[in-house]
């Protein structure tokens, strides 16, 4: 009998992925342009949270913004009508973004006349943290209506990301949820992830996120 052949599918898809991903990285760092992946569950507040950044940030900055979801073109629509482009990824079924679906997007936009692309990857706490897409940042958003254990059900994607955004903070005083229970849950898993406390709803926390994001932008262009 012919002794069994073991092909690893997951490791190949996953090696030719970080293949890509460190070709746009390249791209991205000749254009001097920034680019985050914003990672969360479905209806965590990703796409509020681009709009109010964008509504801060948008007269000093050139942004573009890729949408990835299963179907429809919702987030888009909302996003072209605060006057900034967007590029809608359908992945008809997967459930996250990788390098080659960013790269198709990429190629649609002239990146030297940008400063900052965000990624809005598709609504999911597993899949996305496992593919690299050439970003600069992984960004996470956990609403407050989610829970603080979090941390503990998905461990990987706290432990990939640069920053935490803790959105939905105006639900605190009618929930259970222990902030400082998951600070100390996602500093166990991430020492060095910053955390930011925000509402799109009060406005708390966002001037922080944005300086922070000005900042990195700033970066990317030296």
């Amino acid at each position: 009998m012919d002794k069994v052949r073991l092909i690893n599918i997951k490791e190949s898809i996953l090696s030719d992925n970080r293949d890509l991903a460190d070709q746009i990285k390249l791209e991205l760092g000749r254009s001097k342009a920034y680019m985050l992946n914003l990672m969360a569950s479905p209806g965590a507040g990703k796409t509020s949270l681009i709009i109010e950044t964008l509504r801060r940030m948008k007269n000093d900055y050139r942004f573009a913004i890729i949408e990835g979801d299963i179907e429809s073109q919702v987030d888009s629509e909302k996003i072209a009508a605060e006057g900034v482009a967007a590029v809608q990824l359908q992945t008809g079924g997967a459930c996250h973004l990788d390098a080659p679906m960013v790269k198709k997007a990429l190629d649609t936009v002239d990146l030297e006349s940008l400063d900052a692309i965000i990624i809005e990857n598709v609504g999911n706490l597993v899949c996305p943290a496992e593919f690299d897409m050439g970003e600069s940042r992984k960004v996470m958003v956990l609403s407050v209506p989610e829970g603080d254990d979090k941390p503990l059900k998905y461990p990987l994607m706290f432990s990939v990301c640069d920053v935490l955004v803790v959105s939905k903070t105006d639900y605190l005083d009618n929930s259970d949820f222990d902030m400082d229970a998951l600070v100390e849950r996602v500093s166990r898993l991430n020492p060095s992830i910053r955390i930011f406390k925000t509402s799109c709803k009060t406005g708390e926390g966002l001037d922080h996120w944005c300086a922070w994001l000005k900042d990195e932008i700033e970066a990317a262009v030296l």
